[in-house]
Formats: C-alpha cells, sequence, structure tokens
C-alpha cells in the first residue's frame, strides 16, 4: 500500500512573480495544491509567524509539517518530491541551477522594482493590477499611499531606478545568450524558465518596457509561459531619457 503523500499548501500574494513561479511548477509537475493569499503588507507577519524570524517575503510552502522558503528552495524540494517532470534535466542541470539563481538573485528584484516605480507616476494604473480598470481621482489619491508604503519597504528611489532602467539591457542579452546555448526557452520547461520567465512576464506590463523585450527570445518565453498577468502601466510613465533606446 502506497504512503499518503503530504498535504502541500502554497502561501502567496496576488501580484507577486516568484509565486507564480511556484505555481507553474506545482502545475507542471501535477501536484495537487492549497495556494493562500494574504493581504500586501499583512504578509510581513504572517510569513514570519509560519516560516520564521526573516522570513517576511513569499512564496512559502508547507509540505505536510515541512516549511520551505523561497523559490529556488521550493522548486528543488518539488524536484524531490516528484522527479518528473525535471526542473532540472540531466544534460543542462548545472546551467540551469545557475540561470535560475541569476533570475532569483538578480534579475528578480527589478520585477518589484520597475513596475512599482514606474505605478509612481501612474498611481491611477494600479487598478489594472487587480482586474479593474485606471482608478478615479479618489481611488487614485489611494493608490498613492500604498506606492509611497511600497516604495519605503522595497528601498526604491528615483537614482536606484535609473540604475535599474540603464542595467536592464545587459540583462536582456544574458537571457538572449540563454536562450541560445538552449539554457532556456527549449520546449522542456525547466527552472530558469519559470524563474526568469515569471520576472519578465511581469516586466511586461509595464509599456515603457515593452520596446526593449520585443521579438528577443525573453518575451517569448514570458508570454508563453505566463500569458495572463493582469496590469497594464502606459507608456510615458518613466520621465523622458530614463529608459534607453534599444
Amino acid at each position: 500500500m502506497s504512503a499518503i503523500p503530504p498535504a502541500i499548501t502554497l502561501h502567496a500574494l496576488g501580484p507577486s512573480h516568484p509565486c507564480r513561479t511556484v505555481e507553474a511548477a506545482l502545475q507542471l509537475k501535477g501536484l495537487p495544491y492549497e495556494r493562500i493569499d494574504f493581504a500586501l503588507g499583512e504578509h510581513v507577519e504572517r510569513m514570519t509567524e509560519i516560516y520564521g524570524p526573516a522570513r517576511t517575503t513569499v512564496p512559502g510552502l508547507l509540505v505536510g509539517e515541512e516549511r520551505v522558503h523561497g523559490s529556488v528552495a521550493i522548486l528543488e524540494r518539488l524536484e524531490q518530491l516528484h522527479p518528473e517532470p525535471s526542473l532540472y534535466p540531466p544534460s543542462i542541470a548545472e546551467a540551469v541551477h545557475e540561470a535560475e539563481r541569476w533570475g532569483d538573485a538578480v534579475l528578480q528584484d527589478l520585477g518589484r522594482r520597475l513596475p512599482w516605480g514606474a505605478l509612481h507616476y501612474r498611481p491611477d494604473a494600479l487598478g489594472t493590477f487587480v482586474g479593474g480598470g485606471p482608478l478615479d481621482e479618489a481611488g487614485t489619491e489611494f493608490a498613492r499611499k500604498v506606492v509611497r508604503a511600497t516604495w519605503r519597504y522595497h528601498g526604491i528611489t528615483e537614482e536606484r531606478l535609473q540604475d535599474d532602467l540603464h542595467a536592464f539591457p545587459a540583462m536582456l542579452d544574458r537571457i538572449d545568450a540563454l536562450a541560445a546555448d538552449g539554457t532556456i526557452g527549449a520546449d522542456h520547461v525547466n527552472a530558469a524558465d519559470l524563474q526568469i520567465g515569471a520576472t519578465l512576464a511581469t516586466l511586461l506590463t509595464v509599456e515603457d518596457l515593452r520596446p526593449l523585450m520585443a521579438d528577443r527570445p525573453g518575451e517569448a518565453l514570458a508570454r508563453r509561459l505566463f500569458p495572463d498577468v493582469p496590469g497594464q502601466v502606459p507608456a510615458g510613465a518613466f520621465p523622458a531619457g530614463w529608459v534607453p533606446a534599444r
């Protein structure tokens, strides 16, 4: 008689791209799970309660009583639980691990700072990220408060945004190279595809960034794996001259 598999619970935040990474991996492997979404702001206390001190961010995964925190650790644990289909194909496993870690440690933060940065200049667009349209005057005033609080939480400044924008083209070049050598973008979806694709799908919500991404492997990957990410910050949100020309 086979053992009953442990129950899996994903603790998440609606707009979080690392949570999309983990959920896509769960679905790819066909593992049943329950998803619990926390409210923005509330998630800090709730994650600490469940996963311990300094574990304030999503995603978190309960595998029975086992607590696993962070998208990289979670994907590795899912691979142990259910090896097929593999997130780390043996022939390219080392390259996938390296690309996944880069996607988590370097690229992922741009998926937070650049959309929230753009929303500072177009707070009315916040409504599109929760399935609605642009906000009215009262809603926009509330959105400004949310955006200001989020800037403080993520340490966003105008100087940091400009640095991020100028660094982004080189990151896209690296993604092009990963696709060219077969590490990402193949038919067999792997961990690096999910890490990088989820962040790029979030960045596609900022129209100012789309010309930099257009017709490149990263854009194709994001649209293939994460076609339904909500949100649209209209072009012209960032001040003139901030977004580098392609």
